[in-house]
């Protein structure tokens, strides 16, 4: 049996840290592609990188508060987010410092707007829009569009704004190489949708995989989480993508992983508590190699 660690209330939790590879592997496939195409300015990849560390902070933030003033996040669960119903913190702060994240980012925004454009304010509107209203106002997860919200926002809004930030250009290529990785990351959340189905489902949240079968939401996290690995190889195959790029490959090891663990999930606590982890550590060594053999192919070969 996997073990099953208690949360420990404070900030570090309510910030989740171990998140942020979210934001930073479609920020660097922008930023190798801008690289590439000598559009790479190394203070504003430096901005971005910030930024997009903020937003994802800001959605984890308002997620603890918005789940809390939903009556979501009980004392029963409070093992998922403690903070707000065990009275660690105050809803009042966490608002406010999910709120002090997404000005940090609107002040930031200012400084791509002078460097590129106006058109920055579109990215701007869409990243925090996605932050913020993920259970707060319009609360797509409650919708069940949280997993569409993540895949766009996160998976191709990011690398996209990123190589427009800097190159000042539009190209398709930061969206087809941050393809594989929209999948990845958008599993992440499909991990966590699949970690508090039975939760969810008692509480009327309406996830994505809260409004399927268990199964079909275990054959969708499975599939969102191998899907990179079959549209990297289309697109090497293709031409697109120059072969070293197949280094992310040997992700295919945490695939392995992932794939067992989520076999014993539903009979073992600890590895339903992987459901997450798991997709984290994939996601991070995919993109990481992705972008790796990327560059070794631009200045090596």
């Amino acid at each position: 049996m996997a073990d099953v660690k208690p949360v420990k209330a404070g900030w570090v939790n309510v910030f989740r840290p171990w998140t942020l590879h979210g934001a930073v592997v479609p920020v660097i496939i922008g930023g190798a592609v801008a690289l590439k195409d000598d559009g790479f300015v190394w203070w504003l990849f430096i901005m971005i990188v910030v930024c997009g560390c903020l937003l994802q902070s800001a959605a984890n933030i308002l997620n603890t508060y918005g789940d809390f003033v939903k009556g979501t996040d009980t004392v029963e669960n409070e093992t998922r987010s403690p903070e707000l119903v065990t009275g660690t913190l105050t809803p009042k702060k966490v608002l406010t410092v999910g709120l002090l994240c997404l000005g940090i980012v609107a002040l930031c925004g200012l400084v791509f707007i002078w460097h590129t454009g106006w058109e920055m304010l579109l990215f701007g509107l869409f990243g925090i829009g996605g932050a913020s209203l993920y259970t707060v106002g319009m609360s797509y997860k409650y919708l069940g569009l949280g997993q569409i919200g993540c895949f766009l926002c996160m998976g191709l809004l990011m690398p996209v704004g990123t190589y427009y930030t800097m190159a000042d250009a539009w190209s398709w290529e930061p969206v087809i190489l941050g393809l594989p990785n929209a999948f990845m990351i958008t599993a992440v959340l499909c991990g966590n949708e699949l970690r508090d189905y039975d939760e969810d489902r008692k509480a009327n949240v309406g996830t994505l995989c809260g409004r399927m079968s268990y199964g079909s939401a275990r054959k969708l996290y499975l599939i969102e989480n191998l899907m990179g690995f079959a549209i990297l190889a289309a697109i090497v195959a293709v031409g697109y993508a120059h072969w070293a790029c197949l280094l992310a490959f040997a992700a295919l090891w945490d695939a392995k992983r992932l794939y067992d663990n989520m076999l014993r999930a539903p009979e073992d606590p600890g590895c339903n508590r992987l459901l997450v982890p798991r997709a984290f550590t994939l996601n991070w060594h995919f993109g990481v190699l992705l972008t790796a053999g990327y560059l070794i192919a631009v200045y090596l070969l």
